[in-house]
């Protein structure tokens, strides 16, 4: 199963997005993981079209780095800790406010990996599903 070095490099990224009211977003792009000293820096560039359509650009940035018990610790981009996973624990939630983030990272088919996300919250109500490929 992977470790933090595995995700090194380029990957091509399509991402699902259901809102529950059935609107969903597709987007298409690439994630790039570097080595920034001793941990991984996470970008990912692409567009996403929205249900009318329209193709808007969309970036993100994270900080991939080792945790404890061979954990792999996820920051944003400002470095505040936003959760943890391992390829044996492959599941992480993150609370922010009344926001419930829970992901599912799938591994079977390494190098192919997906992550599943469930978000949920006063405003918020959403399935998200990314796949990466080597690229």
């Amino acid at each position: 199963m992977p470790g933090l070095k595995d995700f090194a490099g380029a990957w091509r990224l399509n991402r699902t997005i259901v809102q529950r009211n059935g609107e969903t977003f597709v987007f298409e792009g690439a994630a790039n993981f570097t080595w920034h000293e001793q941990r991984l820096k996470y970008k990912e560039v692409g567009l996403v079209m929205a249900p009318n359509g329209k193709k808007l650009p969309a970036e993100r940035t994270y900080f991939w780095q080792a945790g404890s018990g061979g954990q792999i610790d996820v920051l944003f981009d400002d470095n505040r800790y936003f959760h943890s996973f391992s390829s044996l624990v492959p599941h992480a939630e993150h609370l922010c406010g009344k926001d419930d983030y829970k992901v599912d990272y799938v591994f079977r088919r390494w190098p192919i990996w997906e992550s599943e996300w469930q978000v949920t919250g006063p405003r918020k109500d959403y399935a998200m599903r990314s796949r990466y490929e080597p690229d």
